[in-house]
């Protein structure tokens, strides 16, 4: 299944969405009102997400597509976002070329240990349709499409899209300017939904999609698949989980797979449309921060 999160006034309703219907959870079950809220009540049942919401499905009214589209929120408020780097070639080959100390790049690629960093707050993420942020303190900012991982209490239980915003100019100056480079106000986007892993039965096979517009014309297009990932979804979580204290709700951004040229520069008034099989499409506009 699909889950979204709709807000409505000053309510929040979870949405689940199966064979095209959607279905107001929240509706027929208020304790439901979040994907938290569904989670931690299938780890007490010792069941899975989708279990616990097909039981909930014939007490749940239908909503219209269209009021799920215009309505859509962050679908999950995680306490944590963290994110890996280097698993893709295509992101070694950038690194390096941004880089001051390029063969440290070189080196996570190939070890057995992957970079796994922390990347946002809940204050620091926003969902679909909202804008990310830009640095007014950085002159190469760049998207990065990312399948995300959403962990609870360190087990994986869905996925999603992420866009971990990043400037390269600061962290290519210095590797140790990489916090000040990846993590700021409006730095991380998730949506459009989290989709449970029965419906994504290999995450490592998945297309993936970016396109930027600029005053409504296309200004870059490219698209890859997961498929190219040198680390695995179970890896990335192993390291993140281990001998770490997760929250009760994470998102774990798996590395980007596709990069912009060098010339291309992030701006205000940008929109950034990031496409996964299976999961679907997330956009958000750009403004500076």
């Amino acid at each position: 299944m699909r889950y979204q999160q709709l807000r409505r006034g000053a309510d929040s309703h979870l949405v689940a969405e199966t064979n095209g219907t959607h279905y107001d959870l929240t509706a027929a079950k208020p304790e439901l009102e979040g994907f938290r809220d569904l989670a931690r009540s299938a780890s007490v049942a010792d069941a899975s997400i989708d279990a616990l919401a097909a039981d909930v499905l014939d007490d749940a009214p239908e909503i219209d597509a269209g009021d799920v589209a215009s309505d859509r929120d962050l679908p999950v408020v995680p306490e944590e976002v963290w994110a890996a780097g280097v698993t893709y070639q295509i992101s070694e080959q950038a690194r390096q070329a941004e880089s001051d100390t390029p063969d440290m790049y070189v080196d996570v690629y190939d070890a057995e240990r992957p970079e796994v960093f922390f990347k946002a707050t809940p204050s620091r993420t926003v969902g679909p349709n909202e804008d990310v942020g830009v640095r007014a303190d950085s002159e190469w900012n760049v998207p990065e499409p990312e399948l995300g991982i959403v962990l609870y209490r360190g087990d994986v239980v869905g996925y999603t899209i992420g866009n971990d915003v990043s400037s390269r100019d600061i962290e290519g100056e210095n590797p140790l300017y990489l916090p000040q480079a990846k993590v700021y106000d409006r730095c991380c986007s998730i949506g459009p939904c989290i989709v449970s892993t029965g419906d994504i039965p290999d995450p490592h096979d998945l297309s993936m999609s970016m396109s930027v517009t600029r005053d409504g014309a296309e200004i870059y297009a490219d698209e890859t698949s997961t498929i190219e990932m040198v680390r695995t979804c179970e890896e990335l979580a192993d390291y993140y989980t281990r001998h770490n204290a997760v929250p009760e709700l994470a998102v774990l951004l798996t590395g980007t797979s596709i990069v912009p040229d060098e010339g291309f520069d992030l701006t205000a008034g940008d929109v950034v449309s990031i496409d996964i099989e299976g999961i679907g499409t997330l956009t958000n506009g750009v403004r500076t921060v």
